[in-house]
């Protein structure tokens, strides 16, 4: 399996993973054109002119043995023996305190079934219409800053609400777990874990994406990425409906505005492009590159010792990397601010 180019700090490399050993390595652009087209069509000197004619350079021929003998102890080459698979990791990790534990025997079959009996509903004819309904719903909630301040009032002072919502949003952070393994499984990846994540006290439902990278063409990934936030907003499609019929001066109607509003912000903030969040993975995708946030911050450092010290760099990777840590800081002060202005308003009511 073999990645798209990605930029990764000042180089382009692509990602190559054995499908059954998963041992994975980097390759620069040369070694991917030479791997790229071993394909068994070529000869050995079709091979030898077409990387002179792209790179303008001869190899010698020990380059070339040395080159094909490490793809061949790779177990990368027809003929030579495939690796062992990887020992299954242990069902149980950790302690009391913070760990993880296995909850299903076989992720890639239940994900499986679980993407032949939805796949009716992942049709065009089916999602468009979920779509333009999660937006309707989101301007129309977000739309009164006053109303769903009160909404969010009323509903952390009625716990006989507050708690039955909690447990649902519960569901649907596990649901959200669920959809990024049922979207892999759509495009052709492979899941290989579901189970439980905690950090005492907080439990999680976590599902493990192998071959994320691989997966063909960038539509797929940003998909992946994003349908655990979608299916959130999907979720919240019937209390919205039931929010939208009520009498604007119904009781139950502000507690409902707050379920909204928490489970929309909920959903949404997944998608802000910071480390761990959905929506970082779908900016790495969208710019190609790999390990955005340890790469920005490692030209950050070079880039204090001067101009020379990043002179490796493209210009295409000093912009990114520098926008990217202006974005990122904007992007921490805003929802430092958003926060605490929320909580302001809320406790001075």
């Amino acid at each position: 399996m073999i990645s798209p180019p990605l930029l990764r700090g000042p180089r382009t490399v692509h990602l190559i993973k054995h499908p059954v050993s998963g041992a994975a390595f980097e390759v620069g652009p040369k070694e991917h054109f030479v791997i790229s087209r071993l394909d068994g069509t070529r000869t050995f000197d079709d091979l030898v002119s077409e990387y002179a004619a792209r790179f303008r350079r001869r190899l010698p021929e020990e380059q070339w043995t040395r080159l094909l003998g490490l793809l061949g102890t790779r177990g990368l080459l027809a003929g030579s023996p495939d690796p062992a698979p990887p020992e299954p990791p242990p069902a149980r990790t950790g302690t009391f305190w913070k760990g993880s534990r296995r909850t299903v025997a076989d992720a890639h079959a239940t994900t499986g079934r679980l993407h032949r009996l939805l796949r009716p509903l992942l049709r065009p004819w089916v999602q468009l219409p979920l779509v333009a309904a999660v937006l309707v719903m989101t301007v129309a909630v977000l739309a009164d800053p006053a109303a769903f301040l009160d909404g969010t009032w009323a509903l952390l002072t009625r716990p006989a609400v507050l708690v039955p919502f909690a447990v649902f949003l519960w569901f649907s952070i596990c649901l959200h777990e669920l959809a990024h393994g049922i979207a892999a499984r759509h495009y052709g990846g492979v899941v290989s874990d579901i189970g439980l994540r905690w950090r005492f006290p907080a439990v999680m439902m976590y599902c493990t994406v192998d071959n994320y990278l691989f997966l063909p063409g960038l539509r797929a990934k940003l998909v992946v990425a994003a349908a655990g936030a979608y299916v959130n907003l999907v979720l919240l499609l019937p209390f919205a409906l039931w929010w939208a019929l009520l009498d604007p001066a119904d009781p139950s109607r502000p507690p409902l505005t707050g379920m909204l509003f928490v489970g929309i912000v909920q959903a949404l903030s997944n998608l802000v492009p910071l480390p761990p969040l959905d929506g970082y993975r779908m900016l790495g995708h969208a710019l190609g590159t790999a390990n955005l946030a340890p790469e920005t911050r490692t030209y950050l450092v070079l880039r204090r010792r001067g101009r020379d010290a990043v002179a490796a760099y493209p210009r295409r990777a000093r912009r990114l990397y520098a926008s990217y840590a202006v974005t990122a800081v904007a992007l921490v002060l805003l929802a430092a601010t958003g926060t605490c202005t929320a909580v302001v308003l809320l406790l001075l009511r």
